[in-house]
């Protein structure tokens, strides 16, 4: 932006400063050569007046005489004279006849009794002729021509030399005065860009959270208004960020002290479900389903108090990372088998032997838990785990781990979504098994160990979710090994 306001200023400096001596130089240039042509067709006109000549004109040094002395007079530089009477031709030079004098000259001469004058330039020096008729005066406004025309050729070289000249000041005045328009340039484009500076690094440091980020109003241009206006937006925006934190810490607060209350007496209602399971094979069939129905709802809002106790800590930024190396493949298996999902008809794994990472058992535990489940309920069997390692730089070994099912796939429009907390990808199912925070605690638990996760869709049929983990070194570290140690 410096540049651009740098090279518009030149720009209107350069316009005005050539437009100036364009300007200067002309009038200049015209005062010089009419000055000099009204000096010499009135000296000419003056002494063709005074000089007598006898009719009819012959030629010969009687009249090249006379023509020598009207010449000798020229001003205001010397001339050379020419007359023309009939046949005639003589001048007070060498020449009898002259190559600079115009047959439009000629005929000017012959219509205009009181004589022409044209600026002609010949081999690029120029000349002024003045063509000058002898008259009688027969009356008070009438004239008889003579037939005898005399005309004066004058070099122009001084005038031009002056002229010249002015065109080199012209020149050499506006370079220097760019130069300085420079300085005017530079000092306007500060004055103009620091405000801009300082509102890029005020809009800076708001997007790095500092919300209480103002710029200094100078003046009262249009780039205070806007300073101030500025100012004014980024106050709002922090109050309204203040007041949405506030009421997120609220819902937080009020989520984790709901769940925490409801442990206890889900603790009791839980005991009391097992045992009515236990005797609900004596139980008529009516009250038999209603103890299951309330066992059911009891398992599953215990499960979603759990999850929101888990969330909570994640919001709190409380949760740690008690990272350990571990067989990757054994903890998956185990896993699996902690779930009962051994069987290769619902779930298969393609998990190679010698694969170890730095990683928090129980979470990545849920992790791998959270992601088959979700398979199973909400894609078609058989779910595929598999396992491996990717080296993208020698310092970035990579533990990616993938979960695909073969059902229909996640939809297009809900795949930005699916890790967002109690989001349901089917619109229609209201219930289900989850609580709707498993994705959301997923993407946490991973996040957790510096990793990344993603949901997509294969190219046949069925979801794929991919989390890749680094492999942090016993040297490098990392958020998993530091708080394992």
């Amino acid at each position: 932006m410096r540049t651009r306001l740098l090279l518009a200023f030149l720009l209107v400096a350069a316009v005005s400063a050539g437009t100036t001596a364009a300007l200067t130089y002309r009038e200049a240039r015209n005062a010089v050569l009419q000055t000099a042509q009204d000096t010499a067709v009135t000296s000419f006109r003056d002494q063709v007046q005074q000089t007598g000549f006898a009719l009819p004109v012959r030629g010969g040094d009687d009249l090249e005489s006379l023509l020598r002395d009207i010449a000798r007079r020229g001003k205001p530089h010397p001339w050379v004279v020419f007359a023309e009477y009939g046949s005639v031709r003589a001048s007070s030079g060498e020449n009898p006849v002259s190559t600079v004098i115009t047959p439009e000259l000629r005929r000017a001469a012959r219509a205009d009794p009181h004589g022409s004058f044209e600026r002609v330039v010949k081999d690029g020096v120029p000349y002024l002729t003045i063509a000058m008729p002898m008259v009688f005066k027969t009356g008070p406004y009438s004239l008889l021509s003579s037939g005898l025309v005399l005309y004066a050729v004058m070099p122009m070289t001084d005038e031009q030399v002056n002229v010249d000249a002015l065109l080199t000041a012209a020149r050499d005045g506006a370079l220097p005065g760019l130069a300085v328009a420079l300085i005017p340039g530079l000092i306007a484009a500060r004055s103009v860009l620091r405000p801009v500076r300082e509102l890029r690094q005020a809009a800076q440091s708001m997007g790095s959270g500092r919300l209480d980020t103002r710029i200094p109003v100078r003046g009262s241009d249009e780039l205070a208004d806007l300073a101030h206006t500025f100012n004014e937006s980024a106050a709002q925006l922090e109050h309204s960020v203040r007041e949405l934190r506030d009421a997120e810490a609220r819902a937080r607060r009020f989520a984790s002290d709901v769940s925490h209350e409801l442990r206890t007496p889900l603790a009791g209602m839980l005991a009391v479900t097992e045992v009515l399971d236990e005797d609900a094979d004596h139980l008529d069939a009516d009250t038999a389903r209603a103890v299951r129905l309330v066992s059911a709802e009891t398992g599953k809002l215990a499960v979603l108090v759990e999850d929101l106790m888990e969330i909570s800590r994640f919001d709190a930024r409380a949760a740690e990372l008690n990272a350990d190396e571990v067989d990757v493949a054994e903890a998956i298996r185990k896993t699996l088998a902690n779930r009962h999902w051994t069987d290769t008809d619902r779930v298969r794994t393609d998990l190679p032997d010698g694969i170890r990472a730095r990683l928090d058992p129980r979470r990545f535990d849920l992790v791998l838990a959270n992601l088959v489940g979700n398979a199973l309920r909400h894609g078609s069997a058989p779910v595929t785990v598999s396992l491996r390692t990717e080296t993208r730089s020698p310092s970035a070994p990579v533990l990616i781990t993938e979960v695909k099912d073969s059902g229909p796939g996640i939809r297009p429009a809900a795949l930005p979504h699916i890790f967002d907390r109690f989001y349901k990808a089917d619109a229609a199912r209201t219930r289900s098994a989850g609580s709707g925070l498993g994705l959301a605690i997923t993407l946490e638990n991973v996040k957790l160990h510096d990793g990344t996760i993603r949901a997509g869709n294969l190219p046949g049929a069925g979801a794929v979710f991919t989390v890749e983990i680094p492999l942090h070194t016993e040297e490098s570290g990392g958020r998993g090994g530091e708080a394992g140690r």
